[in-house]
């Protein structure tokens, strides 16, 4: 019997927002602790994870979505580049499965600034990775990792990997960000979502009747935290805000029936959240070819 072929269908799924294409772009996953969830139990983690048919500990998602819209080229987030291992940093491959180089991409959404979103900026040398693109970001995320009383508090994996990190990866951009306020690419407005840093933000995608909320990270484990909306992180820059931003959106994306994108759903990320009564479930759209 001949060796079967073990290759995986690349990471790339596409979806249409009514005149707007939007493509969901796998950077990989992580395979992270039980110690990364706060307010519940290993056994708790565990159990619900076991349930629901999934790995653990917890394999996270980390999905990228590029926009096209009135013959431009947006992409919101830019993956962990290739500083976080070997399951990570795949965008750049899929990208070119697309047809797009980096210097096609006219502007970069930033939903925060932490190492598997903003990694992909800059090279180990510091050169522009998206070298004609305008960078949409937070002040707050700006002013906050560039904050050297608030590093001075950090421990040093913290100082390192984030602050050190995130001023490394924006400074060859300094001068061309743009504040995440108001409409930001044809098509599309920020969404004030802070809570797991002082500028988290989500992306609003609006054409025709349709709409698409790319909500960054909401969620992190979304079979836990859907179920737990109470469960944190222990990289949320302020937990009982972020509990709050994600129960405020959970609320507002199930009453208003938008469809949701996120950067830790499973990919290719695109769900629906609904409200029970015993709190709120995640159904995942169906597969559908793009016309």
């Amino acid at each position: 019997m001949a060796k079967a072929n073990m290759k995986q269908v690349a990471g790339i799924y596409h979806r249409r927002i009514g005149d707007v294409l939007v493509t969901a772009v796998s950077d990989g996953y992580i395979d992270a602790p039980y110690n990364v969830l706060q307010s519940i139990s290993r056994d708790d983690a565990h159990d619900i994870l076991t349930q629901e048919f999934r790995p653990t500990p917890p394999r996270i998602s980390v999905n990228c979505y590029v926009i096209r819209a009135n013959g431009k080229i947006a992409i919101i987030d830019t993956g962990s580049g290739d500083t976080m291992g070997p399951t990570l940093g795949m965008l750049t491959k899929f990208l070119t499965e697309i047809d797009i180089d980096l210097p096609q991409i006219d502007t970069v959404l930033l939903t925060h600034m932490h190492p598997d979103h903003s990694n992909g900026l800059s090279d180990v040398n510091g050169k522009r990775l998206f070298p004609n693109a305008e960078i949409v970001v937070s002040e707050k995320d700006i002013d906050y990792w560039h904050d050297d009383s608030a590093m001075a508090k950090a421990n040093e994996n913290q100082r390192v990997r984030y602050f050190e990190g995130a001023r490394f990866q924006i400074a060859p951009y300094m001068d061309r960000l743009k504040p995440a306020m108001g409409e930001v690419f044809p098509n599309v407005r920020a969404v004030d979502l802070s809570g797991h840093t002082p500028g988290h933000t989500g992306y609003m995608i609006e054409s025709e009747n349709d709409s698409l909320l790319v909500w960054g990270d909401i969620c992190h484990v979304p079979d836990i935290q859907v179920r737990r909306p109470e469960v944190t992180m222990v990289f949320d820059a302020d937990p009982e805000a972020a509990i709050n931003t994600r129960r405020r959106t959970f609320d507002m994306v199930s009453s208003d029936k938008v469809l949701v994108a996120g950067m830790h759903l499973h990919f290719p990320g695109f769900s629906h959240v609904i409200a029970n009564r015993d709190g709120y479930r995640m159904v995942p759209e169906s597969w559908a070819f793009t016309t």
